[in-house]
């Protein structure tokens, strides 16, 4: 358990890592250029104080706040202790807390069950309903959120998003809170008003906070204990914020009376790049302080002794000295069916909540398809009277809009559905809160019902203009559209993991799944027409076996046959029109290879068809869970939560 007065306490730290940006190619192959951006960062922040790191862009202070959180990329050496522990990722995920500098929150839940659904997921089992509950209340009352408790994310102001954004993290009380520009674009008044809650929660509670800033305002001064001045990675100054004036004194350098003393000192230790002559006067000052700081400043840092030599740990290698403290969270973790219904619970309250979003999504979810099968009734619905020679032509195009429209549909509702969640799930992740597999398991369970019953919609819809009427044939029917709709789904979720554009997502899925379709479901090219090798390839499609079962329903049970007379019905006898004499000729000319190993029978039999049919979405199912468990690069995931 960790005391209440513990510290947190940075030991020579220096870390290397990107220093500019990388086009896709050079970060696949890893030949991005790289630096020391951390040079020997000692500092300390205690139980009940707020240190915040001021600097200016690409000084170091994100790449600060992700060494000690354990999310750096790239080596780093020296030696990080919470409460005298070295801390791991363990140790980090179970007692600390980050706030990125973007959060991505589910817009249609509202904010009590933002908090509500975090709470679930970060406090464990142990812990009754009723202390989660009044730890959520807490939370909305500290932060000035209990106003709008049940107004959605979505609509509220900027300020207020950051607030919720914090309290995500504090509801599960961490002992150390990092927080990466948690002012950034607010105006005045919502800056102060962040700053002093933290400062309230960090003596209230007798936590450490942690604080990134890149233009501080002289009214959150008293509410800062500790400040640290980073510039290119050097420390300028780390100490108390009541010892900074004395110690710029000391060393030649006074405020001046009625300036901002952050934004003074600020400015003094920034690079100035308006002039040649300016940046080697300003870089020079900057290396003299920070030999200077090396030298004396000491016992305003009050750095811990023992930083070097054998003391040091090579962070990310997993080699540290022992602990002899095991300090551990009082509200404990939950456990995985816990997170795994919370995961539930929060998609299913994100779907029917009263707001537009939710709305959107339910309209996607259950009336997309019903309404896309309607209108495609109404230009087949005559279909059961023709007797003519169009009989086949216009099946067949039937055949052909059911599978568009059904993945078209499957698509679009996952193009637009799950990204939110997937976003959310790349940065709750990346806190350790929950796996992959187990975000899958619980959205497909989630999505599942959904699916099912808008196709079930759907498909009767259809079957209205086939002029079969037996319910068997109906189920069956719903059953083949209905893994058409699913392995769309699971489809576009596999290609939304690397692809972060819901709408270049939705085309690049729509464009194979039409592929598919074209080659292998028999409707727009026979078997005939196939070479020998993509034949074979049509069997890795799940569009063959689709295909091929509604072909065989469709056309073996309804059409048999065309009127005798058919040449002498149309306008110019047209023998292209009237060259099938029934169904069996319009399947063989589809499906036979005369002369191959390939028989029709074999091809259109319809429990194979069935079964295989199915196989595709439950083999995608599990490909989607284990790409969701292995290790994707660094830059993939980073785009997602940056």
């Amino acid at each position: 358990m960790i005391g209440n007065d513990y510290s947190l306490e940075l030991c020579n730290i220096f870390h290397t890592g990107q220093v500019e940006p990388g086009s896709c190619l050079q970060r696949i192959f890893g030949s991005v250029q790289t630096g020391l951006i951390l040079k020997d960062v000692s500092l300390e922040v205690r139980a009940g104080e707020v240190l915040a790191v001021l600097g200016s862009k690409g000084s170091g202070k994100r790449a600060l706040l992700e060494v000690i959180s354990r999310r750096s990329r790239g080596p780093t050496r020296g030696q990080i202790l919470l409460d005298g522990a070295p801390m791991t990722l363990s140790l980090y995920q179970k007692n600390c807390g980050y706030v990125s500098h973007r959060v991505d929150l589910i817009p249609s839940l509202n904010v009590e069950q933002t908090l509500h659904y975090a709470a679930n997921l970060t406090i464990g089992s142990q812990v009754s309903r009723y202390v989660r509950s009044s730890r959520v209340r807490q939370v909305l009352a500290d932060l000035a959120l209990s106003q709008v408790a049940r107004r959605s994310v979505a609509s509220l102001t900027l300020s207020e998003y950051r607030r919720l954004a914090i309290g995500i993290q504090l509801v599960k009380d961490p002992v150390l809170l990092l927080l990466d520009e948690p002012t950034a674009n607010l105006d005045p008044l919502s800056t102060y008003l962040i700053v002093s809650m933290l400062s309230s929660h960090a003596r209230r509670r007798e936590r450490a906070v942690v604080l990134t800033m890149e233009k501080p305002r002289s009214d959150v001064f008293p509410f800062l204990d500790r400040a640290a001045y980073l510039c290119l990675g050097d420390l300028v100054y780390a100490g108390p914020t009541r010892l900074m004036l004395e110690y710029f004194r000391a060393i030649g350098f006074p405020c001046p009376d009625l300036e901002n003393p952050l934004m003074y000192y600020l400015c003094l230790s920034t690079v100035d790049r308006r002039s040649r002559e300016r940046f080697i006067e300003s870089n020079t000052q900057i290396i003299a302080l920070v030999e200077k700081f090396k030298l004396e400043g000491g016992p305003y840092r009050k750095s811990s002794a023992g930083g070097g030599g054998a003391g040091h740990v090579l962070l990310g290698t997993g080699e540290s000295p022992p602990s002899h403290k095991m300090p551990l969270t009082t509200l404990g973790k939950p456990g995985t069916l816990q997170i795994g219904f919370t995961l539930y619970q929060r998609l299913l309250a994100s779907t029917f909540n009263l707001s537009a979003i939710a709305a959107q999504h339910l309209f996607l979810h259950l009336a997309l398809f019903p309404l896309i099968c309607t209108l495609l009734w109404f230009f087949y619905r005559d279909i059961k009277h023709q007797d003519g020679p169009f009989t086949f032509q216009s099946l067949n195009g039937f055949l052909l809009n059911c599978l568009l429209s059904s993945c078209a549909c499957a698509i679009v509702k996952t193009a637009c559905t799950f990204p939110i969640h997937r976003t959310r799930y790349y940065q709750e992740a990346h806190e350790g809160l929950y796996s992959g597999p187990l975000f899958l398991l619980s959205f497909n369970l989630y999505s599942l019902p959904f699916s099912i019953l808008t196709v079930a919609i759907g498909s009767r819809i259809l079957f209205e203009a086939t002029g079969m009427t037996s319910s068997t044939d109906w189920f069956f029917f719903a059953a083949i559209i209905c893994s058409c709709y699913l392995l769309a789904e699971q489809q576009t979720i596999a290609i939304l993991m690397i692809i972060k554009g819901s709408f270049i997502a939705a085309v690049t899925s729509l464009y194979l799944s039409t592929i598919f379709i074209v080659l292998s479901s028999g409707t727009l090219r026979s078997y005939a027409s196939l070479p020998e090798w993509l034949l074979y390839l049509t069997y890795a499609s799940q569009t063959r076996y689709s295909g091929a079962f509604l072909s065989r329903q469709l056309f073996g049970s309804v059409y048999t046959a065309l009127p005798p007379n058919c040449t002498a019905r149309l306008p110019v006898n047209d023998a292209f029109l009237c060259r099938y004499k029934d169904s069996t000729a319009y399947l063989a000319e589809r499906y036979s290879r005369g002369g191959s190993v390939f028989n029709i029978n074999d091809m259109l039999d319809s429990d194979f068809n069935l079964s295989f049919s199915y196989a595709f979405p439950v083999a995608f199912v599990l490909l989607n869970c284990i790409l969701y468990l292995i290790p994707l690069p660094s830059f993939i995931k980073a785009k997602f939560r940056d």
